[in-house]
C-alpha cells in the first residue's frame, strides 16, 4: 500500500468513523497508522559528470537518434524493454524491474535557460535550484529549513568525503562522512569544557562546544548503525553508498533528506564511452534496485523516494571518439514504493536541435525538486524554490 493512499484511506475511516477502525485488529491498526505517521524521507543520488540521457532511456522510435549516433547508437535488439518508442539501457536491469513495478517516474527534457557546460557551475545551479543566482543555501538544506525552523541533530545526513553545497542550511548542521567506522574525532580530545545540558550557546565558545557535542553525538549513533546493519539485498559490484543510507533509516535516525554521488566526475564519458556508461549504469542500477528491496524487507519502502539527476546531459551527436561531449537538457529518474511510474515532462526534439546542435529543455529541472518538496515532503515549492514550479504529478 502506498503512503499516500495509506493517509487517504485513515482520513476516510476518521471521517466515517471508528466502526470500520474497530473491525481491524488492534496490532493491525497500530502498524497502519504507525506507518502512514512516519516521516517521509528523500535520497538524492548525484550521478556526477553528466550522465547521457539519451543512452540511459533510448528514443530507438526516433531516427533521428541514430543519424546523430551511427556508432554510439545503441541498436533497438540490444535493448532493455520499455515501450514502443523508448529502450533501456542493457546496464540497467534493476532500473528496468522498478519500471515493470510501476515504481519508477522517467522525467525527461530537464534543465533550464542558458545553460553552462562548466562542471562546476552547473553542479552549483543544480545544488542551489537556483542557476545564475549564486544562492548560498542549498536546496535541499532550504527545504529542511522550511520542514524543522529549530536546529535538530541529524535532519540531512550527506555521504561523501566532502559537503555538497545541497545541504547547506542555515539552520541545520549536516552530518558529513564517508567510512562509518572512521567517522569519529582525529586527534586529541578536547580540552574544554562541554557545556551542561541543555546547552545555552551565550558564545562563540558556546557554539563550538555544541557543535562538536553535536558531532561526538551523531558520529557514535552512524557507527552503531553501520555495526548493527545487515543489507536484505545484493547491492552489486560498487553499491554507491545506499547501504550506509539504508543502515541509517533501519536504525531509525530522525534523517529525512540525504544526499549521496557517484563520485570523480564517473560520468564525464568523452572518449569511448559505449562500454564505460554502460558499466557505470549497471552499476547504479543494481544499487538502486537493491535500496528498494532492503526498504522493502525492513518495512520502509513506504516513506522513501529517491531521486537522480547529473549535472547536465551530453549532446545527441557523437564525438570524433565515439564519446559525447557536455550538453543541455537531461534525463531525471525517480524511483520508490510511493511513485506513480510512467512518463513526465515533454520529450526534446531530436530534429530541431538549439544553439550548438544540442537539446532544448522542455522540463524545468526545479518542477522535480517543487514536486517532491511539496507532494512528498510538505514543504511549498515556492518558499524554497521561488516561482511557480507546479507539480508533475508523480507521487501516487
Amino acid at each position: 500500500m502506498k503512503r499516500r493512499k495509506t493517509i487517504k484511506g485513515l482520513v476516510g475511516l476518521t471521517v466515517i468513523g471508528p466502526t470500520s477502525l474497530a473491525l481491524m485488529s488492534s496490532q493491525a491498526r497500530s502498524k497502519l497508522e504507525t506507518n502512514s505517521l512516519k516521516p517521509p524521507i528523500l535520497v538524492v543520488l548525484e550521478l556526477s559528470g553528466g550522465n547521457d540521457g539519451l543512452n540511459t532511456v533510448v528514443p530507438y522510435g526516433d531516427d533521428n537518434y541514430y543519424r546523430l549516433r551511427p556508432t554510439l547508437g545503441i541498436r533497438p535488439e540490444n535493448l532493455l524493454t520499455l515501450d514502443d518508442f523508448f529502450g533501456f539501457n542493457p546496464g540497467l536491469q534493476g532500473i528496468q524491474k522498478l519500471w515493470q513495478d510501476d515504481s519508477l517516474a522517467l522525467i525527461h527534457g530537464c534543465g533550464y535557460d542558458n545553460p553552462t557546460f562548466s562542471h562546476f557551475n552547473a553542479m552549483a545551479f543544480w545544488h542551489t535550484g537556483a542557476p545564475h543566482q549564486g544562492n548560498e543555501y542549498g536546496w535541499l538544506g532550504r527545504v529542511a529549513d522550511q520542514m524543522v525552523t529549530q536546529r535538530r541533530e541529524d535532519m540531512l545526513i550527506n555521504v561523501g568525503s566532502t559537503q555538497s553545497l545541497a545541504v547547506k542550511s542555515a539552520v541545520h548542521t549536516p552530518v558529513v562522512f564517508d567510512d562509518p567506522m572512521r567517522f569519529q574525532r582525529k586527534g586529541p580530545g578536547s580540552v574544554l569544557t562541554p557545556p551542561t545540558a541543555p546547552a545555552v550557546v551565550k558564545s562563540n565558545r558556546d557554539y563550538l562546544l555544541a557543535i562538536d557535542a553535536s558531532a561526538k553525538a551523531s558520529s557514535a549513533r552512524i557507527r552503531d548503525a553501520w555495526s548493527n546493519y545487515q543489507a536484505r539485498a545484493d547491492y552489486g559490484v560498487v553499491p554507491m553508498d545506499l547501504p550506509k543510507v539504508a543502515a541509517c533509516i533501519s536504525a531509525g535516525l530522525p534523517t529525512q533528506l540525504y544526499h549521496v554521488s557517484v563520485r570523480n566526475n564517473a560520468f564525464d564519458t568523452h572518449v569511448q564511452q559505449a562500454a564505460l556508461h554502460r558499466r557505470l549504469l549497471s552499476y547504479v542500477s543494481d544499487a538502486v534496485y537493491a535500496f528498494v528491496q532492503d526498504l522493502k524487507a525492513m518495512g520502509e519502502d513506504h516513506r522513501v523516494v529517491i531521486m537522480l539527476h547529473s549535472e547536465f546531459g551530453r549532446r545527441p551527436k557523437q564525438n570524433a571518439n565515439l564519446g559525447t561531449d557536455h550538453g543541455s537538457a537531461n534525463l531525471m529518474l525517480v524511483a520508490g514504493t510511493p511513485i506513480k511510474g510512467g512518463h513526465y515532462g515533454k520529450t526534446p526534439s531530436l530534429e530541431g536541435l538549439g544553439e550548438g546542435d544540442n537539446l532544448t529543455y522542455t522540463t524545468d529541472f526545479r518542477r522535480v525538486y517543487g514536486t517532491l518538496a511539496s507532494d512528498w515532503l510538505g514543504v511549498p515549492a515556492g518558499s524554497v524554490l521561488g516561482g511557480d514550479h507546479r507539480s508533475l504529478g508523480f507521487l501516487a
